[in-house]
């Protein structure tokens, strides 16, 4: 195992960073996923219905094959996050951060002293057998925090958020931005895509990364060209589902392959 884990040193050096969702919290599942090489395993305890106990050894499986686990809490909660880089995130994302007030707690959350106020203490090491005194020492330079831009009210107060320290990464959530704008499920509304186009353009110079989530490669690449640099590509159930949906809509109508 790499330790520190270079996501964050890679971010510095303007590498474009995509990475995938995990759909199922085992490490059969997380394994195959790991296999197809992603800068990044997105672990969500926001909206499946697990905590990070039920994690086990998929963050540190993910940083012993080379991969980042970012693991996306449920709300802007110190205990939640505290636990999540102890289960072995690289990378923590909170949700609905609206205000740069709500940033500054998030970051106080996510790093030691002196620049936060974590409690000590990476249990992920006694599984890794990573240096104990290293990692605390070297964490706060090590970790990720993702704040998620979800609303009108974020895009809105954009400009303070940005300059609040300790912030690494601004995701945009589409879906949740598409109903507080009044367009909810059209992620494809002019509302939400400028906003979406704006972002990069707002946080140029900051050292800040622009980041979101998306299926289509299309839109992923158009995304790519707006500025984004950290990328979610869909998840292996999601492209799977899709596949598996077309091959047997395609059997039904031609089983013997005559048409």
């Amino acid at each position: 195992m790499t330790y520190p884990n270079p996501l964050k040193k890679r971010l510095q050096n303007g590498e474009l960073i995509f990475g995938s969702a995990l759909p199922a919290f085992t490490p059969h599942v997380a394994g195959s996923i790991l296999d197809t090489n992603p800068d990044f395993l997105w672990i969500d305890t926001e909206h499946l219905p697990y905590g990070t106990e039920a994690l086990d050894y998929i963050p540190v499986l993910a940083r012993m094959r080379g991969v980042a686990p970012m693991i996306r809490v449920a709300w802007n909660d110190p205990a939640l996050i505290k636990k999540a880089y102890d289960a072995g995130a690289v990378a923590v994302m909170v949700p609905q951060i609206d205000t740069a007030e709500e940033a500054e707690r998030a970051v106080q959350y996510a790093r030691y002293a002196p620049e936060g106020q974590r409690g000590i203490s990476p249990m992920w090491t006694r599984v890794a057998g990573a240096n104990w005194d290293e990692v605390i020492k070297t964490a706060n330079e090590e970790t990720l925090l993702v704040v998620q831009m979800e609303s009108q009210k974020a895009y809105d107060n954009l400009d303070e958020i940005k300059q609040v320290p300790g912030i690494d990464v601004i995701m945009v959530g589409p879906l949740d931005l598409s109903a507080t704008v009044g367009t909810i499920t059209d992620t494809h509304s002019k509302a939400v895509q400028e906003i979406m186009e704006d972002v990069p353009r707002k946080l140029e110079g900051t050292g800040l990364i622009t980041a979101t989530t998306l299926m289509g490669i299309s839109e992923i690449q158009e995304k790519v060209r707006w500025g984004y640099r950290f990328l979610n590509v869909g998840s292996a159930l999601s492209y799977g589902v899709q596949a598996l949906k077309g091959h047997l809509e395609t059997l039904r109508s031609d089983p013997r392959g005559e048409k």
